[in-house]
């Protein structure tokens, strides 16, 4: 048999056989329409609301104040397109840092073609948005700042409760996309100065296909889908009971065991680290070496490309990543790696191993025996 070692979490996780557990019977038996008036219904919308709480709950949020949505990007969506069209009489001005996840800087993209104003935020070497800079480019018509709570390819972890504490003193909605850090690292929306946040199911071993955001009490949000009123309105659509039950079993499972699990990974990432570091020469960490996700490790190489690491690696049974995992189809080298200062053959030689619940020791040993191999092997024959 084959190693299969699965060091890609940050791209997606499996589902955790708690999770299955309790999403089972809302596939089969408890298959009611939250919207309908009889039992069956009802007893899927009590699944629905309870589910609510429990997300809430994790990060200090009133139920009503969560919606639950298809993914991170639907929700991102919403929040860039909903804040603007509902606040364009105040305002056509929205503030994103350069290393956002392709679905923030798209729909900035899109809304600069409607006649909004975005204003993309440099970063520092290790990835880290300078609060100093926020509150310099907020003007009289910034509606909204989206920074990210951590970045999902290099892991660094932003100064978020400063810039929340910014926006909220000059009257500015502050979004973060929580997708990689909900349910690995403490969140309090009321403590960080929150108004929007994003955060995805398949990130935190629950199933795909569901995910949240919450929107504070007061926000001026117009939603992007209409029809039947779901979701207070905000979400048109036949709310995925089995998926939003696995979703809020999942935050049950990462609330109990946060503290222990991050303590475990960031003891297995920083001997990976370690060990890439002083096996390789010519190896490079990216990312801030101490305020970043206990379960990211993102490295570049001299003299070879991430592409072929990642196929060599496969062929040895270790599942990794180069880039991101949404584009990592696409030939340009990473706007977050160029963003950070890496010249694009830099960029090109980076591989990014996430950790999780089912990584062992072991499996860190295994990568270390077998990765400086793979380079000296690809640095022979590479062009470069």
């Amino acid at each position: 048999m084959r190693k299969k070692i699965y060091l890609d979490y940050a791209a997606t996780t499996p589902v955790d056989p708690r999770v299955v557990k309790a999403m089972l019977p809302y596939i089969s038996e408890k298959f009611g329409n939250t919207m309908s008036l009889h039992s069956f219904g009802q007893e899927a919308k009590e699944a629905l609301e309870k589910s609510r709480e429990v997300v809430a709950d994790l990060i200090g949020a009133k139920p009503n104040e969560i919606i639950f949505t298809s993914s991170a990007t639907e929700s991102n969506n919403t929040v860039l397109k909903g804040i603007a069209l509902a606040n364009k009489e105040k305002g056509n001005h929205i503030i994103i840092s350069s290393i956002e996840h392709a679905c923030v800087m798209e729909s900035a993209r899109f809304l600069e073609t409607q006649g909004f104003e975005i204003t993309r935020l440099k970063v520092d070497k290790y990835g880290l948005v300078d609060p100093a800079d926020v509150k310099k480019a907020i003007k009289k018509e910034t509606i909204l700042v989206s920074i990210m709570h951590a970045n999902n390819e290099i892991g660094t972890i932003e100064p978020i409760e400063e810039i929340g504490k910014i926006c909220r003193q000059r009257g500015v909605y502050f979004h973060t996309d929580a997708a990689q850090s909900f349910g690995k690292v403490p969140i309090d929306v009321n403590k960080m100065n929150i108004d929007l946040l994003t955060a995805s199911s398949h990130k935190m071993y629950g199933p795909k296909g569901a995910a949240c955001l919450f929107i504070r009490e007061g926000v001026k949000i117009l939603p992007l889908l209409h029809g039947g009123g779901h979701e207070a309105g905000l979400r048109s659509s036949t709310v995925n009971v089995p998926a939003i039950v696995g979703f809020a079993e999942a935050v049950k499972i990462c609330k109990k065991e946060m503290k222990k699990e991050a303590q475990r990974l960031t003891k297995l990432r920083n001997k990976l680290i370690k060990g890439v570091l002083e096996k390789i020469k010519g190896s490079h960490l990216i990312g801030h070496p101490k305020k970043r996700l206990p379960n990211n490790a993102n490295f570049w190489f001299e003299g070879v490309e991430g592409e072929s690491i990642v196929i060599e690696l496969d062929l040895l049974g270790i599942a990794a990543s180069t880039g991101s995992a949404c584009s990592s189809e696409k030939l340009e080298p990473s706007h977050v790696l160029l963003a950070i200062g890496l010249r694009p053959e830099q960029a090109h030689g980076s591989l990014r191993l996430s950790l999780g619940r089912w990584t062992k020791e072991s499996d860190i040993n295994y990568v270390l025996k077998v990765l400086p191999g793979v380079i000296e092997r690809l640095r022979k024959i590479s062009p470069i």
